[in-house]
């Protein structure tokens, strides 16, 4: 049997636009609970929220902005933000999600890459101060005097924009304050509003997500109204999802787990979307579950494991929780087995894909067995083909490890101007492909094996990350690890761990390999290995495996090894 499936499905994709969605669920559902910011004490219902939205979406297009512009967000979670998610999608505008953790020259980068004519900005949040790096990008912000027109700019470094909007109290000369851009609004950008509703469709793009790339500069992922309101639906289609759900967010907005799977999976079933806060803070996270008595909770494995050793944890009650997401890297078993008997999330789900396809491929069920839940990623989504190849481009057979490449509506159009790597990726059959190692079993569910830059091939075995690291996760003092390759003169490449241990526990190198001994085959047993208290990851959790191994190579090469 070759490996190949395919998603059928007696539900139907949706054939409509965000703006059109929010509308029918605001009328059908209006007055019930949306949005909870609990930061920043916002309660809107979906009739408010949708009211906001128009509002905003009609002061947007006041300020000159017609379908097919380019707005950027540079902000971490907050009303604000979803607000203008939607708003953006209604007025057919192209939102470009920047990451809160981008400095000077990424932001310089994404706002000319994508020919940004506006830009949402929160004022700061951590080390990040917003206003002070685009005024030093942009002086022209801080000057004064007469301007071409509301809010309008005419910067040197980033000639397309021409509206700054910041979130909070103004504080530089030219920007306009969100809570204003809703008073921009005219009866003729309401009448525009209104007839853009019947003119925009949903194969239209709406959203340019920059991808962090190892290499290279970030590649703008364009995905259209058609590729996120349908994955987000089925997203939570998988869950159950209903309007008597409230789903906790603490993962980042700018990405597609907390604005794809948390914002439209939450519009798509009239629930009740809930944000902790700004970023994520296990305390905060906790705290939100039991005080606004989530059903849902989704997260990275890092956050699940923050919450658990949280030295609180115990006094919190979570058992309002049923279902959820675990995604955005490799799912540690030992954390999922955790997570559902600890935190009461016994329907909680395992989702994989990325952000060019919308961005889940496969998810586990309500109705798969523990076993299926914690040692795979669940079958094909609806309406999606997923293959795995070899090499060459064959398909090969179940079982056997290859590249996963997925077909279908939530495959993005391409990344923005850049054809040279669109094609790269997406071959003349419309095949994305993934970069990641998969099988498909016999009942067609994906386990993934890692990326294929991460396979490390020892002297000529190939050990695949994802076994060492499971098979380390069950010493009852490791709490975390992460396994990588470093360069080695004999045998091409060695493994290396580094390793997080519990609270309160010790162990040294010594007792780990003493722990994998007979085992695990010989060659799989990390030569080296650290101890640690962090590792480096992305804003969205996702483990940065290269810098730990060009931190290696540096240790090893100081070390004359």
């Amino acid at each position: 049997m070759d490996s190949y499936v395919n998603g059928v499905s007696t539900t139907p994709l949706l054939g409509e636009t965000i703006g059109n969605c929010l509308d029918r669920i605001a009328r059908d559902h209006g007055g019930a609970a949306a949005l909870v910011v609990r930061g920043q004490g916002v309660r809107l219902s979906w009739q408010e929220l949708a009211d906001r939205v128009g509002d905003v979406a009609a002061g947007l297009l006041s300020l000159g902005l017609v379908s097919g512009d380019r707005v950027g967000i540079w902000s971490p979670n907050n009303a604000e933000w979803v607000i203008t998610q939607l708003a953006t999608a209604k007025a057919g505008l192209i939102l470009v999600t920047i990451n809160p953790a981008y400095r000077l020259s990424e932001l310089d980068y994404a706002l000319n890459k994508a020919g940004c004519r506006a830009l949402v900005t929160a004022t700061s949040f951590k080390s990040s101060d917003y206003i002070a790096m685009l005024c030093e990008l942009m002086p022209e912000l801080a000057e004064h005097g007469e301007m071409a027109g509301p809010g309008r700019l005419q910067t040197k470094s980033v000639p397309s924009l021409e509206h700054v909007i910041q979130i909070g109290p103004k504080t530089v000369t030219r920007a306009i304050p969100f809570e204003a851009v809703a008073g921009h609004a005219t009866e003729a950008s309401r009448r525009r509003l209104a007839e853009l509703a019947d003119i925009l469709q949903f194969d239209d793009p709406i959203n340019i997500q920059f991808t962090s790339g190892t290499t290279g500069a970030p590649k703008g992922a364009t995905l259209t109204h058609h590729n996120i309101l349908n994955n987000g639906f089925f997203v939570g289609e998988a869950m159950a999802l209903t309007p008597a759900d409230r789903v906790c967010i603490p993962v980042p907005l700018y990405h597609c787990f907390g604005m794809v799977m948390g914002v439209l999976g939450c519009l798509t079933h009239a629930s009740t979307m809930v944000f902790p806060g700004e970023g994520f803070d296990p305390l905060a996270t906790l705290e939100t579950v039991s005080e606004e008595r989530c059903t849902a909770l989704y997260g990275v494995p890092t956050m699940f494991i923050a919450q658990m050793e949280h030295k609180r944890f115990a006094e919190f009650d979570l058992q309002s929780l049923r279902t959820g997401i675990m995604a955005g890297t490799v799912c540690p078993i030992e954390v999922m087995r955790r997570a559902m008997s600890s935190m009461n999330l016994t329907g909680i789900t395992i989702a994989y894909g990325m952000t060019e396809t919308s961005p889940v491929s496969f998810q586990t069920s309500l109705d798969d067995t523990v076993e299926r839940r914690v040692a795979t990623v669940g079958q094909v989504h609806p309406h999606l083909e997923v293959k795995i190849i070899d090499a060459e481009g064959r398909i090969v057979p179940r079982g056997t490890a290859g590249e996963l490449c997925t077909r279908g509506y939530s495959v993005m159009q391409g990344y923005w101007a850049d054809a040279q790597r669109t094609a790269q990726s997406i071959d003349a059959a419309g095949w994305m492909r993934t970069g990641d190692l998969a099988t498909l079993d016999a009942d067609g569910y994906c386990a993934i094996t890692g990326r294929i830059k991460d396979l490390v091939i020892r002297g000529g075995e190939n050990v695949y990350p994802r076994e060492v690291e499971d098979f380390l996760y069950r010493h009852p003092a490791i709490a975390d690890v992460q396994v990588f390759g470093v360069p080695d003169a004999r045998f091409g490449e060695e493994i290396a761990a580094w390793v997080r241990l519990r609270e309160g526990e010790t162990l040294d190198a010594a007792a780990i390999r003493d722990f994998c001994r007979g085992q695990i085959a010989h060659y799989k047993i990390p030569r080296y290995i650290r101890f640690v208290e962090t590792f480096p990851m992305t804003v969205t959790g996702k483990i940065q495996k290269f810098l730990m191994r060009e931190a290696m190579e540096r240790e090893l090469a100081g070390l004359g090894e």
